[in-house]
């Protein structure tokens, strides 16, 4: 199975980018969407951004407009350009593949350790 191993993360402050990247070893995501997700201290993790194998793509109200998920499939790499970050971005942020249902990516990869962004001034 697929090995994922985010990067990228930091402390920025408002109104800063971040651009995070995800790579994954092993073919077993290749046929699957791909997706970024983020947990923030005392809540569940939620879905921020998927892409499909196609490049249709799928954004979180709250990242709307503000967020970029691209996949480099050559390189088996996933990537999420984030701008104009706000405090509430704050929280690990993980990658992961699997089945896209309408707005959803169900994950089915182990998932990785996840990379730390933190949005504070």
């Amino acid at each position: 199975q697929a090995q994922l191993a985010e990067s990228g993360g930091g402390l920025v402050q408002p109104g800063g980018s971040l651009r995070l990247s995800c790579a994954t070893s092993g073919s077993s995501s290749r046929n699957y969407a791909m997706g970024w997700f983020r947990q923030a201290p005392g809540k569940q993790r939620e879905q921020v951004a998927s892409i499909r194998t196609n490049g249709t793509t799928y954004y979180a109200d709250s990242v709307k407009g503000r967020s970029t998920i691209l996949r480099d499939h050559a390189k088996d790499m996933l990537y999420l350009q984030m701008d104009n970050l706000k405090p509430e971005d704050t929280a690990v942020y993980f990658c992961n593949f699997g089945i896209q249902i309408r707005q959803a990516l169900a994950p089915i990869g182990e998932w990785g350790q996840g990379t730390q962004v933190t949005v504070s001034s």
